[in-house]
């Protein structure tokens, strides 16, 4: 038996997390465009078993039904995101009116159930026409992102609040561009970095069209994790440093000081333009954080062409993918930022937390897991932090980019033959630490 839930500050959300090539399917109707996802996952050899999002949850059809486990559940918002191509289909252009009517009923839908919807502006699904026009490493991507905000906002803006421009810059740089695990799958490596500064760009671009358009609060949601030196020689502390540099403050130190870290500022070249970081340092109203676990890092060996590597984490419970369960670590990753930005750090929310493991009903490993880190949460505001939410990845079972269906983070399990919903143990363990029923 878990004890309870430590009280949370008044007006503390706690809600889900989805994307939409995870989720919505339909990639073919109502005029939706081709994404890198569709793509890549259609490519031999690039998916777990080949799996792709063409059905997923088929949630584009069974939204309905999943909102209503939403309202269920207790969830004070619901983090989705709004595929580009079901708006854009080439990426440019005037806005595709089916695509964007599925999205102004999913909000009136929230609403109507009294949960606050957050929609995530970009969550990795890129038309196809603007990678093959160069995706992020061409500049241009930015000002696309800007006119395809305008468009979202235009429609939905006279209900959304609360508005989320990318999610986890970093994991598209690195998995797309850099190591090529993920859609569009190039592997350049280092070369990968003007990845990073466009996306930044196109966020501070998106943050001015939203606030011209009355959005009340805009962030950006990064993914961040405490980087910890697997040893005290001069060589796996500098390892560390770059790699904290690379991973976290890459994406953090543009939007709240306005500045690249020292250690990377020489490897950005002459992309960075005169005005470009003003732009991205446009102030934010929150900061988004997804944390899943902590990095061991140490310095490189053999002939790596990084400078560092990343070793396992011994001595921990871990998740059916193979992830560490440390739940301290983001009661550190927390006070960590506050002390590192002091000021600067906007009011956070954990935008993202959760765990894969057995896809069966009875799930007391992600209770424990949920428990643990919700305290986490408690502990930091404890310790000062201004955190003002909670979302649990995910609601339901879904596409697990490229592990496919193989792994399984939904409070709902998802039968993918199906498509039949069932709540788990874990929905229920969260609807009665919720409602109290």
């Amino acid at each position: 038996m878990v004890d309870p839930l430590p009280r949370f500050p008044d007006g503390f959300l706690v809600g889900c997390s989805t994307a939409s090539y995870q989720i919505e399917g339909a990639v073919h109707e109502d005029g939706r465009g081709t994404s890198i996802w569709d793509t890549f996952s259609h490519t031999a050899g690039r998916t777990l078993n080949g799996d792709t999002g063409d059905v997923a949850c088929d949630h584009y059809h069974r939204s309905a039904e999943d909102l209503d486990l939403l309202s269920g559940l207790g969830a004070g918002a619901y983090r989705f995101s709004i595929a580009w191509p079901r708006v854009q289909p080439t990426g440019s252009g005037g806005p595709n009116t089916a695509g964007l009517d599925f999205y102004d009923r999913l909000v009136d839908g929230l609403l109507a159930r009294g949960i606050v919807p957050v929609p995530t502006l970009f969550h990795w699904d890129l038309p196809q026409a603007l990678e093959d026009r160069g995706g992020w490493l061409s500049r241009d991507t930015a000002a696309y992102f800007a006119d395809y905000t305008s468009h979202v906002v235009t429609r939905l803006g006279d209900r959304v609040r609360r508005w989320i421009t990318l999610n986890e810059p970093v994991v598209h740089m690195a998995q797309g561009y850099a190591y090529g695990t993920h859609a569009p799958g190039r592997a350049l490596l280092l070369d990968a970095l003007p990845v990073a500064h466009h996306q930044l760009l196109a966020h501070g671009l998106a943050t001015r069209a939203l606030r011209a358009a009355g959005a009340a609060e805009v962030m950006i949601t990064n993914n961040c994790t405490p980087v910890r030196p697997v040893g005290e020689d001069a060589g796996d502390v500098t390892a560390a440093a770059v790699y904290d540099a690379f991973h976290n403050r890459l994406f953090n130190d543009p939007v709240l000081l306005g500045s690249y870290p020292d250690l990377l500022t020489g490897a950005l070249g002459d992309v960075v333009r005169e005005g470009d970081l003003d732009i991205i340092r446009t102030p934010l109203d929150a900061l988004g954080i997804n944390y899943y676990n902590p990095t061991a890092v140490g310095a490189p060996s053999g002939e790596s062409p990084l400078p560092f590597e990343l070793r396992p984490i011994e001595g921990y419970p871990t998740t059916a993918f193979g992830w560490p369960v440390v739940p301290a670590g983001l009661t550190d990753l927390l006070t960590g930022s506050r002390e590192i930005y002091g000021d600067a750090l906007p009011p956070v929310y954990v935008t993202e937390n959760g765990c894969s493991t057995d896809p069966g009903l009875h799930d007391q490993f992600r209770i424990d897991y949920l428990d643990a880190h919700l305290r986490a949460v408690h502990d930091a505001i404890a310790a000062g932090v201004d955190v003002r939410g909670y979302f649990v990845w995910s609601l339901l079972d879904n596409f697990e980019w490229a592990e496919g269906y193989s792994q399984r983070f939904g409070l709902v399990h998802v039968d993918f033959e199906t498509l039949t919903r069932t709540p788990r143990d874990s929905y229920h363990w969260l609807r009665a630490a919720l409602t109290g029923s």
